[in-house]
């Protein structure tokens, strides 16, 4: 009682050659990892600065409180 495999082994021979022969960090090697390795994590990280920098300069000023 065998199953059928998923795909093909020559895709998945295809496949394993591309990954094993690109010159770049592991994470970085699929067409849309960059978004996920690199744009999410830097828009992230501008949000949290630009809610810091605003609360900081709210304190230093004493606006933005609640009487």
């Amino acid at each position: 009682m065998t199953e059928a495999p998923f795909g093909s082994r020559e895709k998945l021979l295809k496949k394993q050659q591309y990954f094993q022969s690109v010159h770049k960090y592991t994470h970085l090697k699929g067409p849309f990892d960059k978004i996920t390795s690199v744009a999410i994590p830097l828009a992230f990280a501008v949000t949290c600065g630009t809610m810091i920098v605003r609360g900081v300069y709210n304190m230093a000023n004493g606006i933005g409180k609640k009487e």
